[in-house]
């Protein structure tokens, strides 16, 4: 990808209109998840694939209340489902990603 980002300039870029460039679809989903642009959000995570979009995919789901979709994609991404909150989840995620940048 070539863009390195810190959590913290991460989340804050969220409250901003435009997305950061360079940010992979997982990435990008959860920056829309972020920003309340959930079904932009849910297209990103579908369209990007692979684990980490599987895994952003899973937390979406949770987040609608769609325990039993999620609990499919959380297995998809070899992640265990998530019991915390959601806030720390999407935390967890993103600083897990960011750190492959």
């Amino acid at each position: 990808m070539g863009v390195q980002m810190p959590f913290a300039d991460f989340q804050k870029s969220t409250a901003g209109a435009a997305l950061p460039p360079g940010l992979g679809g997982p990435l990008r989903a959860l920056w829309l998840d972020a920003a309340g642009r959930w079904d932009e959000a849910h297209e990103a995570a579908q369209a990007a694939g692979g684990a980490d979009g599987a895994w952003v995919h899973a937390y979406l789901h949770r987040k609608e209340g769609d325990e039993m979709n999620a609990g499919y994609w959380y297995a998809r991404a070899g992640q265990p489902a998530a019991t915390g909150g959601l806030a720390a989840e999407w935390e967890a995620i993103a600083r897990a990603l960011l750190a492959k940048l």
